[in-house]
């Protein structure tokens, strides 16, 4: 499917037995490295300074029972028992949400705003997943190493320069691919939980009492008896369910019954243990709330152990939004969000694994200058929440509409599940809200850059296209021309690349303008995005046979897919078209754009425009053409 070798095959709907064992093992390394390693921070940074919460028997109580019901509300409830059926095709995330509510009809002027308002919301979720890219690895790594401080303050110094030397070692990895290093991710994350869940339930044992918080009342209470402070503790509590959205974006990899299995007899219940065992220590000892909790769980010889798991875990975390920014960008390429950047596909029997160069080096300056600016978790939990909130509030209005549009749920029964969902959403977001002027500017400010960028790119292509169809002819304008002067025809097959389905391309006619001659075969080839992840083989490529050798022919990839022209050539044989390899020759135009015409973009994004589009990935390299078959046609255009 996605270029001969590569064949993407979604998990069974209904796995069974070992098959589902493996599955479930696999997705605990993959989908939950992130929310697994949440413990880390999360119940420390209730007690920031700021926060003014005494570690008292009633503040504990109430933390754990916000926790318990934000665990059980967005994760349980919102992503595993709703968000997730809604798939496109097996594929989760938000462009995937987004390509399968736009496959919708929408009609009149309604409707194109609704389509608008849907587009921006999707655009906005996906630039606020960049930016939790960026702070994810940063704060799991920096959970992570700060370990080293409690077991001697002697290592305080070098935690940042520890943290920025495994990032970096990280990123340097990725262009080998996670084919060999998935293979362990799953067992890591499995010792990582069970460790974590024992040392839990050992402080657990020796204080039961605390089992009451998981009442869903100590949390009212505490919202009671705090007021507003209440509300912005709620910016410490979602740090306990950052990595939620990846259960729903790494859907396609594994499908739910995996993903439900792992988080109900593992995941959940570990978190729980863990979390209900720092809570209980911090009532033993109240001073733990002020260092480390997590860490002083352990017994003194098995706190270097637990480091290191701890550190592999951070970057099973890491590995995972890593992996995830590569693919957002692939559906963002083929969506027509980004310009074309370099896709390898870093293994021949998995298609979703892929590593795109110039994401992982931003990933990495972000990530690196981040630990460097913020250099504690403390400081860094205030940059942390914004963007995943912002998203999850996104995904649950999406899903909204695909309850009345897909699943034809009626209006009350919708409004009344949004409105609940929204509630926590907003709850959460509205208590990271705060944090903003203490770093939380940082994720807005990726996410603002990237969204200015996306829309640019793609409203600068609709405005080039628009160019380069007022430049062409009627097709069958050109072909009576064709008849009528009898060009000189050459021996071979002529490939043109076109982004308008419709009319001949501005190339053909500056080849026949200034070469004044045509190959016996002239093959007119658009590739379009098909709003499903991908497109079977068959149903790839259709050819349309037209008069003196002409042929069109329309291709069509899944926004998961990478285009291949070669392999679309041999797909085109079964339906009467032969090319071959050593008299086919691609024609490509390079366009110059001069940013002075009439295109309604106001000046600074043209500008923007121009730089994306110099920059971007060629089409050779883009839709895999031999470099030494192409010629390249220059020409001016104004926009």
């Amino acid at each position: 499917m996605l270029s001969g070798q590569y064949e993407r095959v979604h998990p069974e709907a209904h796995p069974r037995g070992k098959r589902l064992a493996v599955l479930t093992l696999t997705a605990l390394g993959v989908v939950y490295g992130d929310i697994g390693t949440s413990p880390l921070y999360a119940f420390k940074e209730a007690f920031l300074p700021e926060y003014h919460l005494v570690p008292d028997q009633g503040t504990v109580y109430g933390l754990l029972s916000m926790i318990v019901w934000a665990l059980v509300m967005v994760v349980s409830v919102k992503y595993i028992a709703y968000v997730m059926r809604a798939d496109n095709r097996g594929e989760g995330g938000i462009f995937a949400l987004l390509a399968l509510l736009l496959g919708q009809p929408l009609e009149g002027k309604r409707g194109k705003r609704r389509r608008k308002v849907l587009i921006g919301l999707g655009i906005i979720g996906a630039a606020l997943l960049y930016g939790d890219g960026v702070i994810t690895p940063a704060i799991s790594v920096l959970g992570a190493i700060e370990g080293l401080e409690v077991a001697t303050p002697a290592f305080k110094p070098a935690i940042v320069s520890i943290t920025m030397v495994i990032l970096f070692l990280l990123f340097l990895m990725q262009r080998h691919g996670t084919d060999l290093v998935g293979r362990i991710f799953g067992p890591i994350m499995l010792v990582w939980f069970f460790s974590i869940g024992a040392l839990g339930l050992a402080e657990v044992a020796r204080e039961p009492q605390i089992l009451a918080a998981l009442s869903p009342w100590y949390g009212v209470r505490f919202f009671i008896e705090h007021g507003t402070a209440g509300i912005v503790v709620l910016g410490a509590v979602v740090l306990a369910v950052t990595g939620a959205e990846a259960l729903y974006a790494d859907m396609g990899h594994f499908g739910r019954q995996p993903i439900r299995l792992a988080w109900f007899a593992l995941v959940l219940p570990c978190l729980l243990l863990n979390y209900f065992g720092q809570g209980a220590l911090v009532l033993r000892d109240p001073t733990a709330a002020t260092h480390n909790p997590f860490y002083l769980l352990a017994p003194a010889p098995l706190l270097y152990p637990l480091i290191a798991i701890a550190t592999m875990a951070a970057v099973v975390a890491s590995q995972a939004l890593i992996s995830g920014a590569f693919s957002l960008t692939q559906q963002a390429i083929q969506l027509g969000y980004s310009p074309r950047m370099t896709v390898v596909h870093t293994s021949s029997r998995e298609a979703g694994q892929i590593y795109v160069p110039e994401v992982n080096t931003a990933l990495m300056v972000g990530c690196l200058l981040v630990v460097l600016g913020f250099r504690s978790t403390s400081a860094l939990s205030a940059a942390y929440g914004i963007a995943v909130t912002g998203t999850m509030a996104i995904t649950t209005a999406l899903f909204y509409v695909v309850t009345r549009t897909r699943f034809g749920w009626r209006l009350g029964s919708a409004l009344a599940l949004t409105a609940a969902f929204l509630a926590v959403d907003f709850g959460f977001l509205g208590a990271n809200l705060v944090k903003i002027e203490h770093g939380g500017w940082v994720p807005l400010a990726i996410a603002l850059a990237l969204f200015t960028l996306m829309t640019t790119w793609k409203q600068g292509r609709m405005e080039l296209t628009q160019r380069l169809r007022e430049q062409s002819l009627p097709l069958q304008l050109f072909l009576d021309d064709v008849a009528r002067k009898k060009p000189l025809r050459v021996s071979g097959t002529a490939v043109f690349m076109t982004s308008t389905p419709d009319g001949v391309p501005v190339v053909l006619l500056h080849h026949l303008k200034h070469n004044k001659v045509l190959h016996q075969q002239v093959v007119l080839l658009s590739i379009g995005v098909a709003d499903v992840p991908d497109v079977p083989r068959p149903e790839k490529v259709v050819v349309e046979p037209l008069e003196f050798g002409f042929f069109r022919v329309r291709a069509e990839y899944g926004f998961m897919e990478s285009p291949d022209v070669k392999d679309l050539l041999k797909l085109c044989e079964k339906q009467g078209l032969k090319a071959r390899y050593a008299e086919t020759t691609y024609f490509l135009g390079r366009e110059r754009l001069i940013p002075t015409g009439p295109s309604r973009m106001w000046r600074w994004r043209k500008q923007v425009f121009v730089f994306l589009s110099r920059n971007a990935r060629s089409a050779t390299e883009f839709f895999g053409i031999p470099p030494n078959r192409v010629v390249e046609l220059g020409t001016q255009i104004e926009f």
